[in-house]
């Protein structure tokens, strides 16, 4: 009997023991310990979306294109959402220094070079795009843009802004000092192209597909487009080809491709032979 008292007034130490340690504070199970620490919600900083951003883009992505490359020391001007000849030297540096081709294009690799080596820029200017569901692509209220809008209300094929603006700038790179007529015609040869099943279905595609226009090789598609060429790119839209449906035009003082001279010639607008 004695044994037997003992042996209980042991057991009843042992499992009092026990209880008291898992009351004790820290000694509670992983998963209740992770589900009680409150989450510290951070203030989300403005990060990229996933479109194209490029010479005549504007909005929240150049927006903040512009402000991270300031705050590493690569742009100066600015900050006004709009992606001009500046910002394309400030990206075309921040490439080249980054070992990256410096085609002044920010796709995927360079957002996130861009967004590594400026993980603590924050925005310091207010934004003056308006917010647009274009997906960084907006309008303001300069002149250009108002030039910009006009092309737009006669833009029946559903064309954005920035499709609008490369158009224009091809126009004026290719053929400034040519008559209106031959700008328009050039601005309809772009057109053709983009109805044509042999070529890309959109103005940016025809004109930087490799080879295409001369005005991209040498860099004077990014001069930025006088009233002229934008007026020229507005009358093609509305349906004026003076070139007659043609898909190539050329130079005849400058022409080096023995190919192009095969192709059969419609008329000769200024210095621009246009053919099929």
């Amino acid at each position: 009997m004695r044994k037997m008292n003992l042996w209980l007034f042991t057991a009843i130490l042992l499992i009092s023991a026990l209880g008291i340690r898992y009351l004790l504070p820290g000694n509670a199970a992983t998963e209740s310990s992770a589900e009680r620490t409150p989450q510290v919600e951070e203030k989300a900083l403005p990060t990229f979306s996933s479109n194209t951003v490029k010479y005549g883009s504007y909005g929240q992505d150049v927006y903040e294109l512009q402000g991270r490359l300031k705050y590493l020391g690569f742009y100066n001007g600015k900050i006004d959402s709009n992606f001009g000849s500046s910002t394309l030297k400030s990206v075309k540096w921040f490439q080249s220094e980054f070992g990256m081709k410096a085609d002044g294009v920010v796709g995927a690799a360079t957002k996130l070079k861009l967004y590594n080596a400026s993980t603590k820029w924050s925005p310091t200017e207010p934004p003056l795009h308006k917010e647009s569901s274009g997906g960084g692509e907006g309008s303001g209220s300069n002149t250009a843009d108002k030039e910009q809008d006009n092309m737009g209300s006669a833009n029946a094929l559903g064309l954005s802004e920035n499709e609008l603006k490369i158009m224009a700038n091809a126009v004026y790179g290719e053929a400034r000092g040519e008559p209106f007529e031959g700008q328009v015609a050039v601005a309809a040869v772009i057109l053709n192209r983009v109805n044509s099943p042999s070529f890309p279905s959109t103005p940016s595609g025809v004109i930087f597909q490799p080879g295409a226009f001369t005005a991209v090789a040498d860099g004077q598609i990014y001069l930025e487009p006088n009233a002229q060429a934008k007026k020229a790119v507005e009358q093609a839209l509305n349906g004026w080809d003076p070139s007659g449906g043609c898909l190539y035009y050329f130079n005849p003082k400058t022409a080096t491709s023995k190919w192009i001279w095969t192709r059969p010639q419609v008329k000769t607008i200024g210095q621009h032979i246009f053919c099929m």
